[in-house]
């Protein structure tokens, strides 16, 4: 108990620390900033998740720390850019798109790899896996982004994130991820494997559908995308890593 603490501690003034520097000329939120309350409490989140699973890592059976780790990575990175993120809208009360897909183009590719991680841990994971869901994850953020920034015509970026997405989709339900999930025999993995497939299918859908409505459409305003982006981002990271933890937690083998 007492190293966890010590890790804890540790893990908590290092981000800290890097979310100092990185906010060295900080606006304070005012009380009515709805949308800036929104990034901080997202951001103080993603810290405490940080901690928790890099403090949990030595718990879990070693099969299962690598995907614990990224889970903790993901939360980490993400909440450095959070920190980013809040200055921007606070200080100029517009949308932090770079920062928000540069966080994305680092965290999603890990989030999906997790579904070969966690495969990996049982072996029934291969390279073929790895690639397909990387590929995927890709084409879907850089059309996503292109679209957005107006990089490339609006409908023609949405239509490649979207044939990005899907390819994922089709992979973990369908392709060989899902069909090795399914016979690999393992209760705790097939029970987390659906889970994660139910984020990245419900919890996954928020953006396109914020795509559409904020730049599509221009039926919602920076304020409400950001407020459903923080939001989605809250479900897809953090949860996306607790059902993982709570699958390796039940496996034999764990740290007593």
């Amino acid at each position: 108990m007492g190293k966890k603490l010590k890790l804890f501690a540790l893990t908590a003034v290092a981000l800290m620390g890097v979310s100092g520097v990185a906010n060295a000329e900080t606006t304070l939120l005012a009380s009515d900033d709805f949308v800036g309350i929104s990034f901080w409490l997202v951001s103080m989140a993603l810290l405490a998740s940080t901690a928790f699973f890099f403090i949990e890592r030595a718990s879990v059976p070693a099969g299962w720390r690598v995907s614990i780790t990224v889970a903790g990575l993901v939360t980490g990175i993400a909440f450095i850019h959070y920190m980013y993120m809040r200055d921007v809208w606070v200080m100029t009360g517009e949308s932090p798109t770079v920062y928000r897909y540069i966080d994305w183009l680092i965290t999603v590719p890990l989030l999906m790899l997790e579904f070969y991680f966690v495969l990996a841990a049982v072996n029934k994971a291969n390279s073929g896996i790895f690639w397909r869901l990387m590929i995927g994850t890709l084409v879907m953020l850089i059309g996503g982004y292109l679209g957005e920034a107006g990089y490339i015509n609006t409908t023609l970026g949405f239509v490649i994130g979207m044939a990005g997405w899907f390819y994922i989709l089709y992979e973990v339900f369908s392709g060989e991820a899902g069909k090795n999930a399914a016979k690999s025999g393992n209760k705790a993995l097939v029970t987390a494997f659906g889970a994660m497939r139910m984020i990245v299918t419900v919890g996954w859908a928020i953006y396109p559908l914020g795509y559409v409505f904020g730049y599509m459409t221009g039926g919602m305003d920076a304020s409400s995308l950001n407020v459903i982006y923080n939001a989605a981002d809250f479900l897809n990271k953090i949860a996306f890593g607790l059902i993982i933890w709570a699958a390796a937690m039940s496996q034999p083998g764990r740290a007593k």
